[in-house]
């Protein structure tokens, strides 16, 4: 695997290379092989616009500025780094007419400082990207969450000055859970702009032993329960009563909490101890489920009906987790899973997604 540097000076020293946003544009590179043939999805006879919420991003001179590199585990990850036509490329073979790029964290424990010149990169960058192929992308901000008030003002300009359509987000901070009430402010601030926080996990650290072994635990396992248990302390430390406008969207079809989601709704009568008494939660945790957005990252057919069933299917967008090739048949899995209606998949593929970010159908 090409380590991070080597990449970046390949890159850097190509000739006809500018960069702009997130993307490196190569003519030569395009000469040689044209974009591919866009697959025009339609539904019911009528062509719609998909649209991804979970697409990853990455900028080489942000990543540079605090010293993160690419670990080689994952296929996919050098193209996080965009090369244009490669990846409209890609999008166009798969039936993905927009993507919403968002940036993994992996910022939250720099000062504040150095934090701010990542994100304020990264964000600029993006909205380069985007304003360059409007059609094509939109984007999540990155924030730097560990200074919350920075993050405040990080969101505020991101949406006001760089039109990007929310934030995307880890699912905890230094150990954090975001139902602190020092995030607030940020939640606040989202809900004031009517923007969406797109949770994306970062594995559990804490059980970085247990992971070991045979089965890239610390993602199969790891990312899932992540965010199961990020949106669980949303649910029961009551962030969505306070915030009842916020919009929160998680990957992965939101981890296991959907699953086995009824679960919740029985803990606190069958053990009260362990649940605080003054959190008085204003309905079952499962409803609040019914209130937030989830990818359609989730593999099978059943599993997606499931999904549905649980959370309803205006709840549901399209997610394909690119360039990391886990689901390269995401419009497939939705067109081709039994019982959804036409009405169903568009919502699912275009409708939902267009109005979380704001993108004209």
């Amino acid at each position: 695997m090409t380590s991070r540097r080597d990449f970046l000076k390949t890159s850097a020293g190509a000739a006809g290379i500018a960069f702009t946003g997130c993307c490196l544009l190569d003519a030569a590179h395009a000469q040689q092989k044209p974009i591919a043939k866009r697959r025009e999805v339609s539904v019911g006879g009528r062509r719609i616009k998909t649209i991804d919420i979970h697409a990853h991003c990455a900028i080489p001179a942000a990543m540079a500025l605090h010293g993160d590199t690419f670990n080689g585990q994952t296929r996919g990850q050098l193209q996080q780094v965009i090369v244009l036509e490669e990846r409209l490329g890609s999008m166009n073979e798969q039936g993905i007419d927009m993507e919403a790029l968002s940036i993994n964290p992996t910022w939250y424990k720099l000062e504040r400082d150095l934090a701010a010149k990542v994100v304020q990169l990264q964000n600029e960058k993006l909205a380069e990207l985007c304003a360059a192929h409007p059609d094509r992308f939109v984007a999540f901000a990155s924030l730097a969450l560990q200074h919350p008030d920075l993050a405040v003002q990080q969101l505020d300009t991101a949406v006001k000055k760089y039109n990007l359509r929310g934030a995307a987000i880890g699912a905890s901070v230094n150990g954090e859970e975001f139902s602190h009430a020092k995030f607030h402010p940020v939640w606040a601030k989202a809900e004031e702009l009517g923007v969406v926080l797109f949770i994306h996990p970062q594995s559990t650290p804490e059980l970085s032993k247990r992971f070991r072994g045979n089965g890239w635990l610390s993602n199969t396992i790891g990312n899932p329960l992540d965010t199961t248990i990020a949106l669980s302390h949303i649910i029961y430390e009551g962030v969505l009563d306070r915030f009842p406008g916020l919009k929160i969207a998680s990957a992965h079809g939101g981890g296991y909490l959907p699953s086995y989601a009824p679960r919740s709704d029985h803990a606190c009568m069958v053990s009260p101890q362990n649940c605080n008494p003054e959190i008085k939660l204003k309905k079952k945790p499962t409803e609040y489920l019914n209130q937030m957005y989830f990818d359609s990252l989730v593999f099978t057919s059943e599993a997606l009906r499931h999904l549905i069933a649980q959370v309803g299917v205006s709840q549901l967008v399209l997610g394909t987790d690119h360039p990391i090739p886990w689901a390269e048949d995401a419009v497939d899995h939705v067109l081709n899973t039994p019982g959804l209606s036409d009405e169903h998949k568009i919502s699912i593929l275009q409708n939902t997604a267009a109005k979380l970010l704001n993108i004209k159908v």
